[in-house]
């Protein structure tokens, strides 16, 4: 009994080392199993090396293709971390050109080519370090503002009023107020801090009795301007204000 109980606990050590190799290894270097999980539906056969199809031929390695109308071409899943190649963590996808051509084309004869789908909205859709044009690439958004925002956002910086001679505010962008407050004395108020901006004001009458016009700032969002009647043949010489009515612009 004893010999045969030495017998049995050897045979058992053997097969478990035997075995042990092979259940991590099953199903690398066999054929692939057709509609079936492979190499088996049991994590502990997942393949534990990377399986290299290599091909010698003018059109492509391999085809993956499917007839129905509901069904997709290809899954790829994976979960690796943030940083792609460049950070050793290889991307789910990944398409190398070793020469100069593409190195992925997209074709789809619907009305939407593809989709970028994030589970973070704020997440950025892509980033590349080309800097050349991308031909036909017709971008609706830059910043999150589209074209007439991005034209709106720049006029916003550069500000104007037209004041008349009475202090009254005619028009203009950004000038919420406009107040004579003496002879030839106005101010002008914006709707926005304008510190670090540059102002210029002009008379719009053209005759010969204008003179210059002055503008300084009386606090973040006021100016005051100083308009005088003209001296001298040429209405520029030194003369006492007047009221006379100008335009305002403030560039920042």
């Amino acid at each position: 009994m004893r010999t045969h109980a030495k017998y049995l606990i050897a045979s058992a050590v053997a097969l478990a080392v035997l075995t042990a190799p092979l259940a991590f290894g099953a199903g690398e270097g066999r054929p692939l199993d057709g509609g079936a999980r492979n190499p088996s539906s049991n994590e502990a056969l997942e393949l534990t090396r990377e399986t290299e199809i290599i091909a010698n031929t003018a059109t492509y390695a391999t085809r993956q293709s499917n007839k129905s109308t509901s069904g997709g071409g290809a899954v790829y899943g994976c979960r690796s971390r943030a940083g792609g190649t460049a950070g050793n963590n290889e991307p789910c996808v990944r398409a190398v050109n070793l020469s100069n051509g593409r190195a992925f084309e997209f074709d789809s004869g619907g009305a939407e080519v593809g989709r970028i789908e994030a589970n973070d909205p704020a997440a950025k859709p892509f980033t590349t370090n080309a800097t050349g044009v991308a031909d036909g690439l017709n971008a609706d958004r830059v910043d999150g503002l589209n074209a007439p925002e991005i034209v709106a956002s720049a006029q916003a910086q550069n500000r104007f009023a037209s004041v008349a001679a009475s202090g009254t505010l005619q028009g203009g962008r950004g000038a919420t107020t406009a107040n004579r407050v003496g002879a030839g004395n106005y101010s002008v108020t914006f709707n926005a801090d304008i510190t670090n901006c540059a102002y210029n004001g002009t008379q719009v009458r053209f005759d010969e009795d204008n003179g210059a016009t002055a503008v300084e700032r009386t606090d973040a969002t006021t100016l005051r301007v100083r308009t005088r009647a003209g001296g001298g043949t040429d209405g520029l010489g030194a003369t006492a204000p007047a009221d006379k009515p100008f335009h305002v612009t403030v560039i920042c």
